[in-house]
C-alpha cells in the first residue's frame, strides 16, 4: 500500500450516487460524503460537486494535495472535459468540470475513467498484491506485473495498467472494451450481453416473459442458485451468457495486455454462476484451416475463484536446462498462465485508491 503523508480528494461519480472520501497513505482519513446524483440543472449539479468535496475539506485540519476522482465518459480527462453522458445528459454539448473545480478550490484536478482507476486501485492495493504475495507464499518466482480490468455493471467497463502505471490513450479512449464487437450477437457491441440489462434480456427471453415481469439481477442470481423462486434454467442462461460475452472480449485484449485479469462491479457477486464459463471460453480453441486445432490465446486462462485451478495457477513448474557450452543451468517454467479473478476491494473503494494513486504520480510527474 502506498505511503504517503499528502491528502487526495476523491470522488467516485456513479448515475446513481456520487461518494467522496479523503485519503491520505492508501486510507480514508474523513467521514466520507455521499451525495443523490440526480439534479434540475447544471448549476445544480455543480453545486453538488463542489458541496460534496467542501464538506471533506470542513473536515481536515491541512489543504489537499489534489482533487482527482472518477467521471463517466466521453469526455477529455486530460483536459477535465466531460462530454454527452447518457446517464447525466445535464452534461450534454460538454463541460468543463476540471477547470471549473481548479478555479473554484485552486488545486490541482484530475479526472479520469471509472474503469481505467478501478483497475488502478486493484494494481495499487487490491488483486495484484495479493496474487504476487499467494506466488511468494508457494515458492514461486513468477511475479505479474500487468492487470486488466473489467467492471460488469450498468455497463461493460476496463482499465489497463502496467508496471503501476495507468495506460492513457491519445483521445482519452482507452480500454473502451464495451465496443468491442459482441460474438454472440455480431451486429452489436458486447455491451448488450455483459450489463445489467443484458441479464434481464436473456431471462425474459429464455423464461417467455415481458420485460415488466422481470425480477432484479440479484433475484436472477438467487433464482440460478436456487434460492428463490422462478425460472432457475432461464437465470442459468442469463450468466452464462454474461461470462461467454466478456471472455470473447477478454481474450481479445489479453492477447495483446498479457496480464491478470480482475473482474468487479455489481454484477462480480455472481461469480460463481459466470466464471466457470468466462474462463473456458477464453481457453477454446480455434479451427485453422489446415484442420488442425490452435489455443485461442497463447496463454492458459485459470479461474481463481476455483481452489483446485487456483493451486495449479500458483505451483511452479520449474526445470533446470542446461546453458549451451558452459557447466551452467538456468531454471525454466515454459508454462504460460494467467488468472482470472473477483476483486479483492469494494469497486467504489478501489475506484477511489485508483483516484488517489493516479493523482499522486501525476503530482510527482510534474515536480520533476
Amino acid at each position: 500500500m502506498i505511503q504517503d503523508k499528502r491528502i487526495v480528494l476523491t470522488l467516485d461519480a456513479g448515475g446513481t450516487n456520487f461518494r467522496f472520501s479523503a485519503i491520505r497513505n492508501g486510507k480514508i482519513i474523513a467521514n466520507p460524503v455521499r451525495l443523490p446524483a440526480q439534479a434540475n440543472t447544471l448549476d445544480e449539479m455543480l453545486d453538488k460537486i463542489v458541496n460534496g468535496f467542501q464538506a471533506l475539506i470542513d473536515q481536515l485540519n491541512e489543504t489537499p494535495a489534489a482533487i482527482s476522482f472518477a467521471f463517466p465518459g466521453p469526455a477529455d480527462y486530460e483536459k477535465g472535459i466531460i462530454g454527452d453522458l447518457e446517464n447525466l445528459p445535464l452534461f450534454k454539448g460538454g463541460v468543463a468540470l476540471g477547470p471549473f473545480l481548479q478555479n473554484h478550490f485552486k488545486l490541482p484536478i484530475l479526472i479520469n475513467n471509472d474503469g481505467d482507476l478501478f483497475t488502478l486501485g486493484e494494481a495499487i492495493g487490491g488483486i495484484l498484491p495479493k496474487i504476487n504475495s499467494e506466488l511468494e507464499k508457494a515458492g514461486n518466482p513468477k511475479r505479474y506485473r500487468n492487470l486488466f480490468g473489467l467492471t460488469f455493471g450498468t455497463g461493460f467497463g476496463a482499465g489497463i495498467v502496467s508496471k503501476g502505471k495507468l495506460f492513457t490513450g491519445d483521445n482519452s479512449a482507452q480500454a473502451e472494451v464495451n465496443r468491442m464487437r459482441n460474438h454472440l450477437i455480431p451486429e452489436t457491441s458486447v455491451e448488450d450481453s455483459v450489463s445489467i440489462r443484458a441479464i434481464k434480456r436473456v431471462y425474459v427471453n429464455e423464461a417467455k416473459i415481458s420485460i415488466e415481469q422481470s425480477p432484479n439481477p440479484f433475484e436472477i442470481y438467487k433464482i440460478g442458485l436456487g434460492q428463490a423462486a422462478g425460472n432457475k434454467k432461464a437465470a442459468l442462461k442469463a450468466f452464462e451468457s454474461l461470462g461467454k460475452a466478456a471472455a470473447n472480449a477478454a481474450a481479445d485484449a489479453i492477447t495483446l495486455i498479457d496480464g491478470i485479469v480482475v473482474i468487479g462491479g455489481g454484477l462480480s457477486g455472481a461469480a460463481n454462476l459466470f466464471m466457470p464459463y468466462l474462463c473456458a471460453e477464453m481457453n477454446r480453441t480455434f479451427t485453422i484451416l489446415s484442420g488442425d486445432k490452435l489455443d485461442r490465446m497463447e496463454v492458459k486462462a485459470y479461474n481463481l475463484n476455483d481452489e483446485n485451478e487456483k493451486a495449479v495457477f500458483l505451483k511452479a513448474d520449474l526445470k533446470q536446462i542446461p546453458i549451451p557450452r558452459s557447466n551452467k543451468t538456468i531454471a525454466y517454467d515454459n508454462t504460460k498462465k494467467i488468472g482470472v479473478a473477483i476483486s479483492v476491494l469494494d469497486t467504489s473503494e478501489a475506484i477511489a485508491l485508483g483516484a488517489y494513486a493516479f493523482a499522486l504520480q501525476k503530482l510527482d510527474a510534474w515536480s520533476l
